[in-house]
């Protein structure tokens, strides 16, 4: 009997299709590193003025640097991705970021170190050519679960690089944490050079030099001004300096924008109903979910002697803050077919009450452990399907030349408002302390204040996100036109 042979794919042909099924997978890995490169700082903190021989001050600049950096190359990165390449700046992005982690784990001079957290700033704009490059590169069918995975990277990695750090830092060499990091960088680099391909979709132009310094300017002023308003005093000399230079070099910049020719950002576009109200969104869902992160990490780590505290370590904080990025990851396809049933707004609008939901939880009870770890899940849930929404917002609101750098500027909006959730939250805690042990200790009632504030802003979104307009089909595609998905992956 003779033998049929099988036929076999050639291995030009496997490789394509391994690649393609490791893209999304690979996206989402970026997008983790990137936010767990914003929290392994976090626990070493405390001891960073002792390692280094730096003040408490200076310490606080690595927090600093990489907010700024983060913010000011999120939306230039974007920008640069649709003129260039997604891909190529992805890369760039994901180099900054793991050069930052080498640096930090070569040195103990703070200068370096604040020069190096500014350099891993630059993964912030991650997860906005992420989202587009799935946009230009997937089939219609899923696009939707991609982008809600992606946008829940933000949580999962920042939920798993606290008890990581913490981890590393209670049993070994702080440099180890960098080491560590720089690894995982290292991986996520090689990963996306090989499977993620350049997307043809570009918007060729002449890159904007004067509005990307304009935007630089301004941009740290603005979160210079409210990351230390505390410290240095809100009616100081220095911060009213930097708010009004703040306002006077975005006023230039806002001008210069309408008058280029090819504008860093697009502010007729973003000025419009479909793009505008979900950057107000995005504002406003980042202020009410760093809420959370703050004051669960503060609430359960307060002594004992408080009457509510729980005085837990680090360790157990970071494995606290655990189950919330499991349920990200586990919701983000949830919020995809909603999304597809209902359209991202109404996601967005529900993600927003169930914000909500989760502070009033909070309001009721933060005595007890379990009731604590409820109301922190049910804010991740609604953050999960809020940050899910509003990429998808913004993809179907412009066109298809145009999405990294939109995305951008949303996730820019995210940070100004995570800064503003930061200034506000400090200053009602500071403001409702008690005395215990010789040390001035935030009351219960100030966390529940700042419940309420965080719950309160998250309605505001809720009702934000029902003023969007509805998709409407076959519209044209163009300048400030809405796109349908299909149009840019050719599929």
């Amino acid at each position: 009997m003779d033998h049929v042979p099988i036929p076999t794919l050639p291995e030009q042909a496997v490789r394509p299709r391994l690649r393609e099924r490791l893209t999304i997978p690979v996206l989402a890995f970026g997008g983790i590193l990137m936010a767990v490169m914003q929290t392994v700082v976090v626990p070493l903190l405390p001891d960073l003025p002792e390692l280094t021989g730096a003040s408490p001050a200076a310490v606080s600049w690595m927090v600093t640097a990489t907010l700024l950096a983060g913010a000011v190359l999120t939306p230039v990165l974007g920008r640069a991705g649709d003129m260039y390449g997604k891909r190529r700046v992805l890369l760039i992005a994901l180099a900054l970021m793991t050069t930052g982690s080498v640096l930090c784990a070569l040195t103990s001079d703070i200068r370096v170190l604040i020069a190096a957290r500014a350099l891993q700033g630059a993964a912030a704009a991650v997860v906005p050519l992420s989202i587009s490059i799935l946009r230009d590169e997937l089939p219609p069918h899923r696009t939707g679960s991609a982008v809600a995975l992606m946008s829940s990277t933000v949580g999962i990695g920042a939920a798993l690089g606290l008890p990581l750090a913490a981890l590393i830092v209670q049993y070994a060499n702080w440099h180890v944490m960098f080491w560590a990091t720089a690894a995982l960088g290292a991986l996520g680099l090689a990963a996306a050079w090989w499977a993620v391909r350049e997307s043809p979709v570009r918007n060729p132009g002449r890159f904007d030099v004067l509005g990307t310094l304009g935007l630089a300017v301004g941009l740290v002023c603005l979160l210079l001004g409210v990351s230390q308003g505390g410290q240095w005093g809100w009616g100081s000399t220095r911060i009213i300096g930097l708010f009004a230079g703040a306002v006077l070099v975005l006023a230039l910049w806002s001008w210069h924008q309408l008058r280029s020719a090819g504008p860093l950002v697009d502010l007729r576009l973003a000025a419009g109903r479909r793009v505008g109200l979900p950057h107000v969104a995005a504002l406003l869902t980042g202020f009410a979910f760093y809420a959370n992160s703050l004051v669960t990490a503060q609430l359960v780590q307060a002594p004992v002697e408080t009457g509510y505290g729980l005085g837990l370590s680090i360790v157990a904080t970071g494995l606290c803050m655990l189950p919330s990025g499991v349920i990200m990851l586990f919701f983000s396809p949830v919020s995809a077919r909603i999304s597809a049933a209902r359209g991202p707004r109404v996601t967005l609008a529900v993600g927003g009450v169930v914000l909500a939901l989760g502070y009033a939880i909070r309001v009721v009870d933060s005595t007890d452990l379990w009731v604590i770890l409820v109301g922190a899940a049910v804010v991740s849930t609604g953050t999960t399907l809020a940050y899910s929404a509003l990429p998808t917002l913004i993809l179907r609101a412009v066109p298809a030349t145009a999405t990294a750098s939109a995305n951008g500027v949303n996730v820019l909006m995210r940070t100004i408002g995570q800064a503003v959730s930061s200034a506000a939250v400090t200053a009602v805690l500071v403001h409702h302390t008690m005395r215990v042990g010789g040390t001035d200790v935030s009351t219960l009632h100030g966390y529940r204040l700042a419940f309420v504030m965080a719950g309160t802003v998250a309605l505001v979104a809720a009702a934000v996100a029902l003023c969007v307009p509805s998709d409407r089909g076959g519209e044209a595609t163009g300048a400030g036109a809405a796109v349908p998905l299909a149009t840019a992956k050719g599929a």
